[in-house]
């Protein structure tokens, strides 16, 4: 036999098998490794809408990453840890149900890309291999080498190189000198090799009359190529048409080409299993299967097998294949498929994951910038674009408070606001936990809290409707209140249900009467020419009523505190009438309710701080307003005159005022020209005061 083809000595199976023995190369099953890679990152705890659970820092990474979806990450990482551990789960795929536009494919993409990235360290590199020298052998034609058609491991090869497990084992243990437990762990990864691999192996074997030697100079170790657009390792499989799509998409088919030189025709080699999407990712791979419950019902029933047998199956051969098979559907499509019940089997075999919109409007945040892009945005006729600094604080409103059901504890924007882990006046984050779970009985899901509602993907038309428009091209800005017309038209033209349209039309009134107050505290700030002036005079009021009772009050009312967030020692008068005038804007008019509410506030302080020393009960929008009406009365004697000064410059007094307004938004709000003026009109209207 010395006329066999010549393998590198560090691609021989014996070389490879030492590897694994040494720790530098690994063999685990894909369910295995998505486990180690989530696990081995830092993980933290988390509270979300009042549950403590966890945040896999590993989906926080990267320009555009995860954002939320803590439930469904932390129903995955359970998922894919129980199937590692042996689990019921290893013989069920992963889908995840939702509304369209909430992330679910952004999801699966994301963990393949997590996924290649991991695999490309050398240590976790997944490895198959070739078998060399069939024109020696003789019935293959011209074919000399063939690959592992499902990218079987090496160690697979190495417990079946023969026929009798106990050589095997034997083999292991003499040959590479793997321990008895060490070969227990081995083999509970076992499986038989495939079909052709088997059958091709058996040639060989009885080519070079069962001499081990010399069939191992046959094997050559390969690694799986990593390339996304092969579809290796990580593989997506769109639905498709009724006609087009058929079961050798994913399993395969027989090759004319094989035919051709395969002289046996009961070699299973014949069949082109690359040919189909599974083969593809069968060695420790991620099969991502888009819309599954949109494919035929032929197509369905394949998965069923593919899902229980992990086995790709044709004319009676089976080719066992290691695989985490991650789906998705939208709600719709899942109720059409659960309504034939013939189809109960396969939902049997799938762990559902109800994925809910984001319901966080500070995480929101961080999807609408997503929405409206990184990179710098130009007008139709490429000139600079400017963008509103509220622009994203209107749009994520907006968005959010139509995902919030309807709840006769909490009002819209309580929900809101504990929803995003605020303080919502006098209601607790438990009240929203038993809205929660109240919704979250209902059979129906749509009912269930954060499934309905307008998707990133409306919120994407509605910026592009923005950017379109004639004002936002005209004005070179993005303005702010214009994301409301354009929400509202994504609402007429999008929306078919009448009662979600209502809803989402009153909701979108809730979020400018929230827009309105927060252009309410940037006039302030704008007229006392300095962008954290309302946040000063809200800690002001917060440090009074603690002062007020200290026992180092003398008579000339000025304390001394330490400063939490600098701690320096700062000195401060407290002004009573400011104190009673906050309060009595926040319609607190006996002393009774005063004295309530401000235990409530410094018990919120003594909570806060301990967690979040920068904490400046900006959140609490009914203490902000009130100060703000306050100041704005104090210092302009009333509001309504700093309102008509702004809306009627005839005399320079009022133009002064207006210019020096507009000079500290341009050069200290990041306003420009077109949206300070803008944001001024509206403020000088009457329009969303509630």
């Amino acid at each position: 036999m010395a006329d066999l083809k010549e393998i590198k000595p560090n691609r021989t199976l014996e070389y490879h098998l030492n590897a694994v023995k040494e720790g530098e190369r690994s063999f685990e099953n894909a369910f295995q490794a998505v486990s180690r890679m989530i696990l081995e990152d830092e993980i933290e705890k988390v509270v979300v809408k009042g549950i403590t659970t966890y945040n896999y820092k590993i989906f926080n990474r990267g320009a555009k990453h995860i954002i939320g979806m803590y439930d469904e990450i932390n129903s995955f990482v359970s998922f894919v840890k129980d199937a590692a551990e042996g689990g019921s789960s290893k013989e069920m795929a992963y889908v995840l149900v939702g509304e369209p536009g909430n992330g679910k494919t952004f999801f699966v993409e994301f963990l393949c890309s997590l996924y290649r990235k991991f695999l490309s360290n050398d240590k976790n590199r997944k490895y198959s291999f070739k078998l060399h020298n069939l024109d020696k052998v003789g019935g293959y034609g011209r074919i000399p080498t063939i690959e592992s058609q499902t990218y079987e491991d090496p160690m697979i090869l190495a417990m079946n190189l023969y026929e009798d497990p106990d050589k095997n084992r034997n083999f292991l243990s003499e040959k590479i000198g793997f321990s008895d437990s060490e070969i227990e762990k081995l083999y509970e990864n076992y499986r038989p090799l495939g079909a052709c691999t088997g059958y091709i192996w058996n040639d060989i074997q009885v080519y070079m009359d069962g001499n081990m030697d010399d069939m191992l100079k046959c094997i050559e170790i390969v690694p799986v190529p990593l390339i996304e657009s092969l579809g290796t390792i990580t593989g997506k499989y769109p639905a498709k048409d009724k006609i087009t799509s058929s079961s050798v998409d994913l399993l395969g088919e027989e090759s004319i080409q094989r035919l051709l030189h395969i002289t046996d025709t009961s070699n299973p080699y014949r069949f082109d299993l690359k040919r189909g999407a599974l083969a593809r990712v069968a060695g420790g791979g991620i099969h991502f299967s888009d819309e599954i419950f949109k494919n035929k019902r032929d197509l369905v029933q394949v998965y069923l097998g593919v899902i229980q047998n992990r086995n790709i199956e044709i004319d009676g051969f089976k080719w066992p294949i290691d695989t985490l098979i991650v789906a998705t559907s939208n709600n719709s499509e899942f109720n059409r498929f659960l309504a034939e019940k013939e189809e109960a089997p396969i939902v049997d075999r799938c762990r559902i994951s109800h994925v809910s919109h984001n319901t966080d409007y500070k995480l929101q945040e961080k999807l609408t910038s997503y929405a409206i892009g990184s990179e710098t945005k130009t007008t139709l006729d490429n000139e600079k674009l400017h963008q509103d600094p509220n622009l994203n604080y209107a749009a994520s409103l907006a968005a959010v408070l139509t995902r919030l059901p309807r709840s006769e504890k909490l009002t819209p924007i309580e929900t809101m606001k504990l929803a995003a882990g605020e303080i919502a006046g006098e209601k607790s984050i438990k009240a929203l936990a038993e809205v929660i779970d109240t919704l979250n009985q209902d059979p129906e899901i749509t009912n269930r809290f954060g499934q309905k509602g307008l998707g990133q993907r409306n919120l994407g038309r509605a910026i592009q409707l923005m950017l379109e428009s004639s004002e936002t091209n005209e004005g070179k800005c993005m303005f702010a209140y214009n994301v409301f017309k354009a929400v509202e038209r994504i609402i007429l033209d999008y929306v078919s249900e009448a009662n979600d349209r209502a809803k989402y039309l009153e909701d979108l009134k809730t979020a400018k009467g929230l827009y309105r107050e927060r252009i309410m505290t940037e006039m302030f700030n704008a007229y006392m020419d300095e962008p954290h002036a309302i946040k000063k005079d809200v800690m002001n009021y917060v440090n009074m009523i603690i002062g007020i009772d200290a026992e180092n009050l003398g008579p000339d009312k000025m304390w001394k505190y330490k400063d939490p967030q600098t701690g320096e020692l700062k000195a401060m008068k407290i002004d009573e009438r400011y104190i009673k005038s906050v309060e009595e804007q926040l319609g607190l008019k006996t002393e009774e309710q005063r004295s309530t509410f401000r235990t409530t506030i410094r018990k919120i302080y003594g909570q806060k701080l301990s967690v979040d020393p920068e904490y400046d009960f900006m959140d609490n929008l009914e203490l902000v307003k009130a100060v703000t009406d306050v100041r704005l009365k104090s210092d302009i004697s009333g509001a309504g005159s700093l309102i008509g000064a702004l809306a009627n410059r005839t005399n320079e007094e009022n133009q002064k005022l207006y210019d020096r307004m507009i000079d500290t938004m341009l050069t200290k709000l990041n306003y420009c020209k077109t949206c300070a003026q803008k944001t001024i009109e509206y403020f000088c209207t009457q329009e969303d005061e509630k």
